[in-house]
C-alpha cells in the first residue's frame, strides 16, 4: 500500500508515523511545499518574545530523522498543484528540480489555512505568523531596529503577538474591529483581558480597522494614524482547498473540505484532516471549522487508524482552547452566549468567581468561570474561564464532562483532586454544578447582567446585600444597600409590593439572601448571577473602545 500525504505538519505528520506504527510494509510519502515540517507553530509568538530562546526547539523534526525513526519519504519545498482522482496521482511541483506525478492508494490531504489578508493599501508590508518563514521574517525586522508594531486582529494569535512583541520591548498597539479582544469570547469574560493587556502597556484600538498600511504607519479607518515600524496581520485564516477544489473534491458549507466522521471526502481514496478540513460541531453536527492544532492531530491518527483497517471512534469537536494574556490566562470550550443567542437556541447561564485554591492558603487568586447549559435537559452547552492560576484544568474537566455527557449539576458531584495549594473541597466546577443545580430545581432563580435593566424597568427593586464599605466602592445605580447579615432586622425597609432582585459582589451572599427573603417575605426573589464583579466587568464596553494611552517601548 502506498499513502501519500500532502502537508507535513500537525496533521500530515500525525498521519504518517501513526500509520508507520501500524503498517511497517506501507509506503509513506509526505510533500510539503514549505521548507521545514512537523514544527511548533504554536510556539512561533514565543519564540519572537525571547520565552522559546533558540529557533531550533521549534523544529521538532526534520526529513532526515524522520526517515531514520520512521522510514518516512518526507519531501520539502514539494508543492502538490494537481490531483487526478481517475488515475490516483498527485502531480507535484519540486520548487528545485522542475515536475513530476506521484501515484498513490491513499491520499491524506493535510495543506492547511492560509492567513486571510485583506484588500488594504499597503498591506503588502504586513506580517502573518503562521510558519516558520513567517516568523524568519518578523525576527529579521526586529533585529532591524524595529520599535513600534501594530497587531491587526485580537484573536488568538493576534494577542500573543502583540504580548510578546511588548516583551520584546516595542510599543505595540492592538487594532480590532469587534468591540472586544478574543471575540470568541463574551465581553463580560474579554473584560479584564483589555484590561491586563492595557495594565502592561499594549494600547488596544477595539471597534475599528485599518484603512491602509503605509511605510511606518497604519491608518485608521477614522482617520488616526498608528506608528508601526511592523505590521502584524491576524485577522483569521481560510482553509486551503484550492488543490482539493481543483481536483473536483466536495467543498464543505463552511469553506472547508468536506469530510465525512472518518475523515473521509467525497472520493473514497482521499482522506483530509487539518485546518483545510470542516469538522463536526459537538453542539449540533452540522459542519463547522475550527483551526485547532490539537483536533489536527486527532484526526491525523484517526486517518491513519481507518487506512490501516482498524475500528475508530470519531467524535465531534467542541473548540477547546486556551490562550495566555501576561499574568492572565482564558480558556473555553463549546459556544459562547452569543453564538447560542444569535443561534436562537435556549441557555441558561452561572457565573461565579471562586478562588483557584482555598483562600487560607497563600497565593489564591479569583477566577472568573461561565458555564452554559440547556434549561431544558441540562446538557451543558459552553464554558469559559479568566484567572491567574488553574484556568485551563478547569475548562478541562468541563470539556470532558460534555465529551461524557453529563450535565451542568452532575458537575456538582464530581470527585476531583483537592489539597490546599492546588484547589479548595468545592472546587469550581463542583460550584458551578450546585448553582446550576440550584436553579434546575427551583432553589435558586437568577437574572443575568444583560436582563437587569430590563427587569428594574418592569418595576423590580434592586438590593445590594454587600457591606456599607463595599457599596460605597462601587454600586449599580438604583440599588437600596441592605447588608445581608442585617436583613432579618431591616425587612420593613424592602420597597413595598416589588419583586426583589438581590445582588453581593460574586453572587455566593446573594444567594443566601435570596433563600432568605423568599421564605421570609413570600416574594419573588432572583439572584444577580455572577454578582456586582460580572455586572462591572461587563460594562465595560464600547465606550472603552479607544485607548487615549499611546504605548512606549520599553528601555532597552
Amino acid at each position: 500500500m502506498k499513502v501519500v500525504i500532502v502537508g507535513g505538519v500537525a496533521g500530515g505528520m500525525s498521519a504518517a508515523t501513526r500509520l508507520r506504527r501500524l503498517v511497517e510494509d506501507a509506503e509513506i510519502v509526505v510533500l510539503e511545499r514549505g521548507a521545514h515540517v512537523s514544527y511548533a507553530n504554536c510556539g512561533l509568538p514565543y519564540y519572537l518574545g525571547g520565552v522559546i530562546k533558540e529557533r531550533d526547539a521549534l523544529l521538532l523534526q526534520t526529513p532526515e530523522a524522520l526517515r531514520a525513526r520512521f522510514g518516512l519519504d518526507v519531501r520539502v519545498r514539494s508543492e502538490a498543484v494537481a490531483i487526478d482522482l481517475a488515475r490516483r496521482t498527485v502531480r507535484v511541483r519540486d520548487l528545485v528540480g522542475g515536475e513530476y506525478e506521484e501515484a498513490y492508494d491513499r491520499l491524506v490531504l493535510s495543506p492547511g489555512a492560509r492567513p486571510f489578508v485583506p484588500e488594504l493599501p499597503g498591506i503588502e508590508r504586513a506580517r502573518t505568523l503562521r510558519d516558520v518563514t513567517d516568523v524568519d521574517r518578523v525576527a529579521a525586522d526586529l533585529d532591524a531596529g524595529a520599535r513600534t508594531a501594530v497587531v491587526i486582529g485580537a484573536g488568538f494569535i493576534g494577542v500573543e503577538a502583540a504580548e510578546n512583541l511588548r516583551e520584546r520591548g516595542l510599543a505595540v498597539t492592538l487594532v480590532e474591529l469587534a468591540d472586544q479582544v478574543l471575540p470568541p469570547l463574551d465581553a463580560e469574560m474579554a473584560a479584564p483581558l483589555t484590561a491586563e493587556l492595557r495594565a502592561h502597556g499594549v494600547r488596544v484600538e477595539l471597534a475599528t480597522r485599518p484603512a491602509a498600511v503605509g511605510p511606518d504607519r497604519v491608518t485608521l479607518a477614522d482617520g488616526r494614524t498608528l506608528a508601526a515600524d511592523l505590521v502584524v496581520l491576524a485577522i483569521g485564516v481560510r482553509p486551503e482547498t484550492a488543490l482539493a477544489g481543483g481536483a473536483g473534491l466536495a467543498v464543505g458549507p463552511r469553506g472547508g473540505i468536506a469530510v465525512d466522521a472518518y475523515q473521509r471526502t467525497s472520493d473514497p481514496y482521499v482522506y483530509a484532516v487539518g485546518d483545510a478540513a470542516e469538522k463536526r460541531d459537538a453542539l449540533t453536527g452540522e459542519p463547522a471549522l475550527v483551526p485547532l492544532a490539537n483536533l489536527a492531530n486527532r484526526h491525523g491518527r484517526l486517518v491513519a487508524d481507518v487506512i490501516a483497517g482498524r475500528p475508530v471512534r470519531a467524535r465531534e469537536a467542541a473548540g477547546t482552547a486556551v490562550v495566555k494574556v501576561f499574568g492572565r490566562t482564558a480558556a473555553a470550550t463549546g459556544w459562547s452566549e452569543k453564538r447560542l443567542r444569535a443561534a436562537g437556541r435556549p441557555h441558561q447561564a452561572v457565573h461565579l468567581h471562586p478562588g483557584s485554591r482555598a483562600g487560607y492558603y497563600p497565593g489564591a487568586s479569583p477566577i472568573a468561570l461561565k458555564v452554559l447549559y440547556d434549561p431544558e435537559d441540562l446538557r451543558i452547552l459552553g464554558a469559559q474561564a479568566v484567572g491567574t492560576e488553574g484556568v485551563e484544568k478547569r475548562i478541562d474537566v468541563i470539556a470532558t464532562a460534555m465529551a461524557g455527557g453529563l450535565t451542568a449539576p452532575d458537575l456538582a458531584d464530581l470527585e476531583l483532586a483537592y489539597a490546599p495549594p492546588y484547589g479548595s473541597a468545592k472546587d469550581p466546577v463542583n460550584m458551578a454544578g450546585m448553582i446550576a443545580e440550584n436553579l434546575a430545581t427551583g432553589t435558586g432563580r437568577a437574572v443575568q447582567w444583560h436582563e437587569l435593566d430590563a427587569a428594574l424597568a418592569d418595576g423590580a427593586a434592586l438590593i445590594d446585600v454587600r457591606t456599607a464599605a463595599e457599596h460605597a466602592r462601587g454600586a449599580i445605580p438604583g440599588a437600596l444597600n441592605l447588608p445581608v447579615d442585617e436583613l432579618r432586622d431591616r425587612l420593613d425597609e424592602l420597597p413595598a409590593g416589588q419583586p426583589l432582585i438581590v445582588h453581593c459582589q460574586v453572587g455566593l451572599r446573594g444567594h443566601t439572601a435570596a433563600r432568605l427573603l423568599t421564605q421570609l417575605t413570600g416574594r419573588p426573589t432572583a439572584n444577580l448571577d455572577g454578582g456586582y464583579a460580572t455586572w462591572a466587568a461587563a460594562r465595560t464596553t464600547r465606550a472603552d473602545a479607544a485607548d487615549p494611552a499611546p504605548a512606549a517601548p520599553l528601555a532597552a
